[in-house]
């Protein structure tokens, strides 16, 4: 999962969009490891028909929960469950699927020199050109960073 930034997130759209929402792996995240903004999250997320994800957002995703099951946070079995759920939701159509390409990664570096006002990360980098891949204009993160950078993109913030 995208290492989340101290502060809290700073939204700039609220949760009424109509247009295509890529969701990265910290929101994604929360759909599968219940945490504070979980609920709001997936009420935001119910029933919608323009959600997009990636495989890099399901591997960083699965690595997290890895690590809680490493760390003790979680047990095999539960682990085993998060890990299963996520795929098989991936699998079911209720997201697009976006996947890394040579032109995602030439995007990906475009941006990282062409944003200077924010320290793009390169999976960050990485995340919004998978979103511009599947045409996205919004983007859920709980992360501060991704936040600033996917604005600074052109990219609109849903607020969950």
């Amino acid at each position: 999962m995208a290492e989340p930034s101290e502060a809290e997130p700073s939204f700039s759209e609220s949760a009424e969009v109509d247009a295509g929402v890529y969701v990265d792996s910290s929101a994604l995240a929360k759909l599968y490891v219940p945490e504070d903004e979980s609920d709001r999250l997936e009420s935001f997320l119910h029933r919608r028909r323009d959600l997009m994800i990636s495989e890099l957002a399901i591997t960083e995703v699965l690595s997290a929960v890895a690590r809680k099951r490493r760390d003790g946070e979680l047990q095999s079995n539960q682990a085993n469950r998060i890990r299963d759920a996520l795929l098989t939701d991936a699998q079911s159509g209720a997201f697009k699927r976006l996947d890394l390409d040579p032109s995602v990664h030439r995007e990906a570096e475009r941006l990282l020199f062409a944003t200077d006002a924010v320290s793009l990360r390169t999976l960050d980098a990485l995340h919004i050109a998978l979103a511009f891949s599947g045409a996205a204009t919004h983007m859920v993160t709980f992360d501060c960073r991704m936040a600033e950078a996917a604005a600074q993109t052109g990219l609109r913030v849903v607020t969950v």
